[in-house]
């Protein structure tokens, strides 16, 4: 049996990841989680009662290390406060939670027996270089990381990604793990929480909002939908072509975000009327991942559209809200 610890596998790409891994034969999952966004819903207790252990525990305290055991054969390291909603409110605790949940992973793995450690980082790390200095889009993995202002609190989570990234290759040359980067892009499904732009605009529909703003609509995103973002994950952790490798993990399809808030208004039955409001300051203008690489070398492909992804989350979001909801944050 090949284990697993996915740290913040209660969240959202961390529980479909692990919903994924406890499906397959061979694998023994545990995750470990504060519980930040939520209590054990349903869905998490169906994937305990099949097998799944659960930690509940902070890993921004470095004891909570001592609950796991010390070997393991594959590490995900999902764990972290993200949204843009989180860094305008309480952008040093992004820092001071994000870092610390880096620094106590990282040294645990100095004594702890792990063969593979995956760090999920994001497309945010390289804002700066497209919008400030025009790199290519779609940008592939050899874009230098930059923040076009390290004063604005937009960018206090691309920071502490950036710290894990470095953090992760230095620590992982020193105490022999093998590291892996995985890059995430606009990713989004069910479950996803509401510090995200899908389900925001969900939200705003179903409280019937009218005329209805559309806040940056010239701008420019690719959508991944969860499931294709697990099958990019766990590829790079079970190749070998994976090893020590930085990987884009989006879908290559570049919309408008005018094109995504009309599309889910059309899914919802919107009848009124769109205006036009400009972005917030930090919103990059454009952002598509280049996927080639993780492509070619580990054979990944998004099967998900992303109309298609897209009125499954509305939908689901919709259900939810006409139910009351409840039992979901």
């Amino acid at each position: 049996m090949k284990k697993a610890l996915i740290i913040g596998g209660a969240g959202f790409i961390g529980h479909r990841l692990a919903k994924h891994l406890s499906g397959q034969k061979g694998y023994a999952v545990t995750i470990i989680d504060n519980f930040f966004r939520g209590k054990m819903d349903d869905e998490l207790k169906a994937l305990e009662k099949g097998g799944v252990k659960i930690v509940k525990a902070d890993c921004t305290d470095a004891k909570a290390f001592s609950k796991l055991g010390e070997h393991y054969d594959c590490v995900y390291m999902l764990a972290a406060v993200v949204g843009v909603g989180y860094t305008e409110k309480m952008p040093a605790e992004i820092i001071r939670i994000n870092t610390l949940l880096m620094v106590n992973l990282l040294e645990w793995l100095k004594t702890a027996q792990c063969r593979k450690v995956i760090f999920s980082s994001t497309s945010e790390c390289y804002a700066g270089s497209v919008e400030k200095f025009g790199y290519k889009v779609p940008t592939d993995e050899e874009v230098p990381l930059c923040i076009a202002d390290i004063r604005h609190p937009r960018f206090t989570y691309a920071a502490t990604k950036m710290l894990g990234e470095s953090g992760l290759f230095a620590y992982a040359k020193t105490y022999g793990f093998i590291p892996v980067v995985a890059r995430y892009h606009n990713v989004y499904g069910e479950r996803m929480g509401f510090k995200h732009v899908i389900p925001q605009v969900v939200k705003r529909f179903y409280e019937k909002e009218n005329p209805f703003s559309i806040i940056g609509g010239e701008q420019t995103r690719s959508f991944c939908y969860v499931d294709d973002a697990v099958q990019g994950t766990v590829l790079a952790m079970e190749s070998s072509k994976g090893d020590g490798e930085i990987f884009h993990i989006g879908a290559e399809e570049e919309i408008t975000v005018d094109e995504l808030v009309r599309f889910i208004g059309s899914v919802v039955g919107f009848k009124g009327r769109y205006s036009s409001e400009k972005a917030p300051s930090g919103s990059v203008s454009r952002r598509c991942p280049d996927i080639s690489k993780a492509r070619k070398l580990l054979g990944y492909r998004p099967a998900v559209g992303w109309k298609e992804g897209v009125k499954k989350t509305v939908q689901w979001y919709w259900d939810f809200f006409q139910k009351g909801g409840k039992g979901f944050e």
